[in-house]
């Protein structure tokens, strides 16, 4: 899969330039309104950055489960006694076989489902793992003047299909913030979105392509929309 080898080829990188993922975790545990959860849910951990804020958030942890798909981002979670990491792939609704229903306090997910093959698939498969979720999900509208420029179609789901794919749950809390991430240059731009893993393998462009919206792109920065939910399942 595309998407796994974008994310672990940059690994050891990602933690330097994932700056709107950083924010998009902590934005996402703020949201969490208990002092300490019994066992949660990590899906899409990558290295680390939701059980990093529940920490820095002095929210307690007696069972953490960090699942990705990259092992090479499972090995740069922390590490303690109360943290498992799983390699495993969401879209596979085996992944989850072992584990019964309600099993955990919460499941949480910071930007990673958007990449999911089939949001409602995976969604209904996760809506028996906790009665509570907490999601963030990147929208189409993120990078939108580079499609539009590029002349490229986003290879994420919009904001209404993901909400439309939110039909195994109770919405309890929406949230849409956009972000923007400034640049000194179109160049620096494109070395930031190859090593932060945000374009997640997909829309690739060719050189002389690349060369052109280096010319034509009208913005110092990036677009990027985010809609965060919390919901129950039915």
């Amino acid at each position: 899969m595309k998407i796994v080898k974008e994310f672990s080829r940059f690994a050891e990188e990602y933690s330097r330039h994932n700056i709107i993922q950083s924010e998009v975790a902590k934005k996402l545990v703020s949201m969490l309104d208990k002092e300490r959860y019994c066992k949660v849910l990590d899906l899409g951990s990558g290295s680390g950055a939701v059980y990093q804020n529940m920490i820095d958030q002095q929210i307690r942890v007696d069972e953490f489960v960090a699942f990705d798909f990259s092992k090479e981002m499972l090995s740069l979670h922390p590490k303690d006694k109360s943290i498992q990491t799983l390699c495993l792939d969401f879209n596979n609704s085996n992944s989850f076989d072992t584990y019964q229903d309600n099993e955990f306090s919460i499941l949480i997910s910071a930007s990673a489902l958007q990449w999911s093959e089939d949001l409602s698939s995976v969604l209904r498969s996760i809506s028996r793992l906790a009665s509570e979720h907490y999601l963030a999900f990147f929208t189409a509208k993120t990078f939108s003047t580079l499609h539009k420029t590029a002349g490229i179609t986003s290879p994420i789901y919009s904001k209404e299909m993901i909400i439309n794919s939110l039909d195994s749950y109770d919405i309890c809390e929406i949230e849409e913030l956009e972000y923007r991430l400034d640049f000194n240059s179109v160049h620096e731009m494109f070395r930031y979105i190859k090593r932060s893993g945000v374009s997640g393998g997909s829309g690739k462009l060719s050189y002389g392509a690349m060369k052109r919206i280096m010319k034509e792109y009208p913005l110092n920065y990036l677009e990027f929309e985010v809609l965060f939910v919390k919901v129950r399942a039915k």
